[in-house]
């Protein structure tokens, strides 16, 4: 079932939005993916193999993207940036592992997620083992601030996921409530990862704070374009089965303005699918059709846009450049891409 929503244009189009940063950043990335592979070898077997499963799957690397940018943009000439590029990533791909196993989910990036081909068990050590790597690399660089960024959003991810999984199959959690899980679930990391920027670079105070507003606005803007598409698209461009939330009782914002907007009835059927886990054949069409008779999905995506506002806003302290331009672009791929 198609989404029909305001994306502007195909996949194609949002797809190319993100070329201009990739061009910039890519002899750097070819640098941050020797070390991944490189970091993510072991004398147990398993580990490689379970690590490489994810890594070598077909993610964007985003967020490591935006370590390098942020560096390069505030002037940084060293080596630093490539090793907390790939600290980043390692910090991703192991709240990915983590994250599978909580949510039980049977995809990842249109594979079979690595808890499906290795256990729970085996997805969660090496979730660990790739933390313990990512704190290695950040201690190589050198910086105390970097350090401090990168492990307090660490710990903010952690209580991101615990408040979501308090917050799962609660029809009570408000539009607050769950704005503030996706804040530390998913904005964080993409906060920490263009803070550190120019913090190796000068600590400049308003650099900081410029990139990392941006990086939050963009995290949010990203995180709520999944929740919509969640309800619509298809599993080859989520990379995960259509309707995953919904089976796994995930309150996320589209559900939020639909109950609260919703008739007895409407709410009655949340209770039963989302709080009780009572899906029927057809329920997940039915929320589909309740989503879009209160136009929540739609105001998801405005929501987005709005968060996407404030991203460039941040940015405006910085004078134009390559560099800033393709951060722009970045904001864009975020709430327009298809998958």
């Amino acid at each position: 079932m198609g989404l029909v929503v305001p994306l502007d244009e195909s996949k194609k189009k949002g797809a190319a939005r993100i070329e201009p940063l990739v061009a910039l950043v890519s002899a750097d990335m070819e640098r941050v993916n020797q070390i991944i592979l490189s970091k993510a070898g072991s004398d147990v077997e398993m580990i490689p193999e379970v690590a490489q499963h994810l890594i070598s799957s077909g993610g964007k690397r985003l967020r490591p993207m935006l370590t390098l940018a942020a560096a390069r943009m505030s002037g940084y000439e060293g080596d630093g940036h490539v090793k907390l590029a790939a600290s980043v990533e390692f910090m991703h791909t192991a709240t990915l592992l983590h994250d599978d196993v909580v949510d039980e989910s049977e995809l990842r990036r249109g594979k079979l997620a690595a808890r499906m081909l290795w256990g729970n068990q085996a997805s969660v050590l090496v979730g660990d083992f790739l933390l313990g790597q990512a704190f290695r690399m950040m201690v190589e660089v050198g910086s105390l601030d970097a350090l401090d960024v990168l492990s307090t959003a660490a710990t903010v991810i952690a209580e991101g996921e615990v408040m979501q999984l308090a917050a799962a199959k609660n029809m009570a959690t408000s539009e607050d409530e769950y704005l503030a899980v996706i804040k530390a679930k998913t904005a964080a990391l993409f906060a920490a990862a263009a803070e550190v920027g120019p913090i190796i670079a000068d600590n400049d105070p308003v650099r900081r704070t410029a990139f990392a507003t941006y990086g939050t606005d963009l995290g949010l803007a990203f995180q709520l374009i999944d929740d919509a598409l969640d309800y619509g698209g298809n599993s080859a461009d989520l990379g995960k089965k259509v309707g995953d939330d919904f089976r796994e009782g995930k309150i996320t914002l589209p559900v939020v303005l639909a109950y609260r907007r919703g008739t007895e009835a409407e709410r009655d059927f949340w209770k039963r699918v989302l709080e009780k886990g009572d899906i029927r054949d057809g329920d997940l069409e039915k929320a589909i059709a309740i989503l879009r008779s209160h136009k929540t999905i739609e105001e998801t995506i405005e929501r987005a846009r709005q968060f996407g506002e404030t991203a460039r806003a941040a940015l405006d302290v910085f004078p134009d450049s390559d560099w800033k331009a393709a951060l722009v672009e970045v904001i864009d791929f975020c709430i327009e891409r298809a998958h």
